[in-house]
């Protein structure tokens, strides 16, 4: 009966030092092990090439790839959230997301209601047209139908230049949900020109067939894309800026770049 009891007390103490230990090394463990923090990315998922669905399905793009490679070097499970891009401020600061990341251009506007991560990509805000179309130069757009998404950057650009909404037919611009939307209407003839992300556009004249539109010369102005954070969560914002300046250093982004961006 001792020696029951004595083996009996011995097992009980060595499986409190096991869960001790266990505990222990939980509490430890690096990121990028199996104590990985959940970070939700917010994005439009038809803004090709930076997030959008190929023909399986799957989300693909340039934006995808570096949020990718950047959760691995920062210890992220991250998830990818489509969302409606003209509630993208307001998902984020509710917290159903934590990062804007799929295109989202710097503006004034946008610094009001989140912090942003360092540029990591230039853009300009460009006017587009069928190839046959008269119009050659901005103040050829008095009086025509011009399209562009709701909520976006090329919105801003446009309303940011004096009178230049103003002389479109009916004084305003026809928006609609998404960039696909707003091309399918200038294929259609339903708008006479169209205001779109450039990075956007020259993808996707690219693989429809470039010689059926017409840029023109004059832009809205160049910008920058960034990613959206939280205004209160600094810890976020530095492991993402720390992530793509290593990404920058060793030569990753252009890596991925040059995966979806070469000539």
């Amino acid at each position: 009966m001792f020696n029951l009891r004595k083996r009996g007390t011995l097992l009980l103490m060595v499986m409190t030092m096991v869960a001790m230990f266990m505990v222990g090394c939980s509490k430890d463990a690096p990121a990028g092990g199996g104590d990985l923090k959940p970070v939700v990315m917010g994005l439009d998922d038809t803004f090709a090439p930076m997030g959008f669905r190929d023909a399986k399905g799957e989300l693909v793009g340039f934006d995808i790839d570096l949020a990718t490679e950047v959760a691995e070097r920062a210890g992220w499970d991250i998830s990818f959230q489509p969302i409606d891009w003209s509630m993208k401020e307001t998902e984020l600061n509710a917290g159903n997301i934590d990062l804007i990341w799929n295109g989202y251009s710097i503006t004034d506007e946008r610094l009001e209601k989140v912090n942003f991560s360092e540029p990591y990509l230039a853009n300009a805000q460009i006017v587009i047209t069928l190839a046959d179309s008269d119009i050659m130069k901005l103040s050829d757009l008095d009086g025509k139908l011009v399209a562009t998404q709701a909520e976006s950057s090329s919105l801003d650009a446009a309303r940011a230049q004096p009178g230049l909404v103003e002389s479109f037919k009916d004084g305003k611009l026809i928006e609609y949900a998404t960039f696909n939307e707003v091309f399918n209407d200038l294929e259609s003839g339903r708008a006479e020109a169209i205001i779109v992300d450039e990075v956007l556009a020259r993808y996707y004249m690219a693989n429809k067939g470039a010689e059926a539109y017409k840029v023109l010369e004059e832009d809205l102005g160049p910008e920058d894309f960034g990613i959206g954070v939280r205004k209160d969560d600094e810890e976020l914002l530095t492991e993402l800026n720390d992530a793509l300046n290593g990404m920058k250093e060793d030569g990753k982004y252009d890596e991925i770049y040059s995966k979806w961006f070469a000539k």
